[in-house]
C-alpha cells in the first residue's frame, strides 16, 4: 500500500510540473559511467554521493585482493609446497563472487541515473530528502529482508558448487595434491577420461544403470505398496482403521538409519535371522544376501520399499478422505466397476494432490546415500571397477573423494549427477497434472 501511495505521489509530481526538455538523459548515463556522478546530475546530491562512497569504498578495500585472487585463479599458484591451490581456487571464486555484486550494482546505478534523468525530461519534479528516503525505503522494504538470506545463499550454498564445478576442470588427486603439487587446469579432461578410458567408463555405466533402476524400483514399490494399503484401509467396511493406520505408520517413527543397521544385520549371511530362522528352516538353503551383488540389490530394494512406504501411506490416507463421496455414488448410479472408479476417480485424485512429491521420492532415491552406505557399504567389491556392486553414483563419488582422493573426477562426476537430477526434476515437475490441470479438481 505504501508503495503504490508513493508511487502516486510521483505520478503527481510527474503530472503537476513541467516537462524539462533540456535535461538530458543519455548525458546523465554517460556521467553514471563514474558511480554516483548520473545522480548528482539529476539533482539528487545525496544519493550521488552515497552512492560514489559506497563504490569507492568498495575499490578502495577490495581492489588488491580480488586482482591477486583473481590472478591466483588462473595460475593456481606459482611455487611448490608454498602456495596452495585449493587457498587460490577459494580466493579467486570469492573474488568471483565479489566482481559479480560490483558489476550488478555497477548496472543498476546506470540504470538509476538514466530512468530518473527521463521522468526529469517528462516533468517529474525531484522529492526531498525526507521524501525521497520514504520512497526508497517502501520500495527496498522487501529486498531488505531478503538480502541476508540470499547473502548467506550465495556463500553457503553457491560458494561450494562453485568451487566443485571449478575442481572438475584441475587434475587434483592422490598423486597430485597440495601444497605438495600445484594444481594446473586440465580443461575437460577429466569428463572425456570418465567416457574414453575402458574402466572408468565401464564403472560409470554400470553405476549409472543400476542407480536408475534402484531409483525406479524402489520408489515404485513404495508407492504401489503405499497405494494399496491406503485405497484397503479407506474401505468403509474396515474397522479398527485408527489402530491399523498407526500400525502401518510406524516405521516412520524409527530413525532412518537404525532400522537400516537392524536390517543389515537380520541379513547377515552367516548369522542373519532370515537366513537361520527363515530361509534355511523352510528351504534348507541360504541366500548370499551381503556377498552376492543381486541379493544385496534385492535386499535393498526391499528394505527402501519398507523404509519409503509409511510416507507415502500418510499422504495418500489424506487425501483420500478428501474426495467427495459423490464422485462415487454419481459412478454407481452409472454402473462403474472397482476397477473403473479406481482408474477414474481415486487415482487422478491421488496423483493431482501428490504428484509433486512422489517426484521428489524419485529424486530422494536417485541420490538415497545412507542405505546403500549403512547396509553394506556400496558392497560387494567387484573385481577390474572402484565402485562396489550395488553403489550408485552418489556413494560412488563419495568412495571417490574419502577413499582414492580422486577429487577431480568425483567432482566432475557430481556435476553430470547434478544435471541429471536436476533435467529429471524439471520436466516431471512442468508435466505433471498438479500444474498442467490446475483448478480441475
Amino acid at each position: 500500500m505504501a508503495t503504490n501511495e508513493s508511487r502516486k505521489t510521483e505520478n503527481n509530481h510527474e503530472s503537476s510540473a513541467k516537462s524539462d526538455t533540456t535535461h538530458n538523459p543519455t548525458l546523465a548515463l554517460i556521467l553514471s559511467l563514474i558511480p554516483g556522478l548520473g545522480q548528482v546530475y539529476n539533482k539528487r546530491y545525496i544519493k550521488g554521493a552515497v552512492i560514489f562512497v559506497l563504490f569507492a569504498a568498495f575499490v578502495i578495500v577490495m581492489y588488491d585482493f580480488m586482482t591477486t585472487s583473481l590472478q591466483g585463479l588462473i595460475t593456481l599458484g606459482e611455487i611448490e609446497r608454498e602456495h596452495d591451490s585449493r587457498v587460490f581456487l577459494s580466493q579467486g571464486i570469492i573474488s568471483l563472487i565479489f566482481l559479480t555484486f560490483f558489476i550488478t550494482f555497477y548496472v543498476i546505478n546506470v540504470q538509476d541515473a538514466y530512468r530518473d534523468a527521463v521522468k526529469i525530461k517528462n516533468g517529474w519534479k525531484v522529492t526531498g530528502v525526507i521524501e525521497g528516503f520514504k520512497n526508497a525505503w517502501d520500495t527496498s522494504f522487501p529486498y531488505l529482508l531478503v538480502g541476508p538470506g540470499l547473502f548467506l545463499l550465495v556463500f553457503v550454498v553457491l560458494f561450494p558448487l562453485l568451487f566443485m564445478g571449478f575442481l572438475a576442470f584441475t587434475n587434483y588427486n592422490l598423486y597430485n595434491s597440495p601444497p605438495r603439487h600445484l594444481l594446473e587446469w586440465v580443461g575437460f579432461s577429466n569428463f572425456i577420461n570418465l567416457f574414453t578410458i575402458g574402466e572408468w567408463r565401464s564403472t560409470f555405466l554400470n553405476v549409472l544403470s543400476w542407480t536408475l533402476v534402484w531409483t525406479f524400483f524402489a520408489t515404485t514399490c513404495s508407492i504401489v505398496l503405499a497405494m494399496f494399503l491406503a485405497v484397503l484401509t479407506n474401505d468403509k467396511r474396515l474397522k479398527f482403521k485408527k489402530l491399523i493406520r498407526t500400525i502401518l505408520i510406524l516405521p516412520w517413527a524409527v530413525p532412518g538409519f537404525v532400522t537400516i543397521i537392524i536390517f543389515s544385520a537380520l541379513f547377515n549371511d552367516n548369522f542373519g535371522a532370515i537366513n537361520a530362522d527363515i530361509i534355511q528352516p523352510l528351504f534348507g538353503v541360504t541366500i548370499p544376501w551381503l556377498t552376492n551383488t543381486t541379493w544385496t540389490k534385492v535386499a535393498l530394494i526391499m528394505i527402501q520399499t519398507w523404509l519409503g512406504f509409511p510416507f507415502i501411506y500418510a499422504l495418500f490416507t489424506g487425501v483420500l478422505q478428501g474426495i467427495s463421496s459423490d464422485w462415487y455414488e454419481a459412478a454407481d448410479m452409472d454402473g462403474a466397476t472397482r476397477w473403473q472408479k479406481f482408474r477414474h476417480i481415486t487415482f487422478p485424485h491421488l496423483m493431482f494432490a501428490t504428484g509433486p512429491l512422489l517426484i521428489t521420492q524419485f529424486t530422494f532415491n536417485f541420490n538415497n546415500f545412507n542405505i546403500i552406505y549403512l547396509f553394506n557399504a556400496g558392497g560387494p567389491p567387484v573385481r577390474g571397477q572402484s565402485a562396489g556392486g550395488t553403489d550408485i553414483l552418489i556413494s560412488w563419488i563419495y568412495n571417490l573423494t574419502f577413499s582414492n582422493s580422486q577429487y577431480s573426477m568425483a567432482a566432475a562426476i557430481s556435476i553430470i549427477l547434478g544435471l541429471i537430477v536436476a533435467t529429471f526434476a524439471f520436466f516431471q515437475f512442468r508435466r505433471s497434472k498438479s500444474f498442467t490441470e490446475e483448478g480441475q479438481y
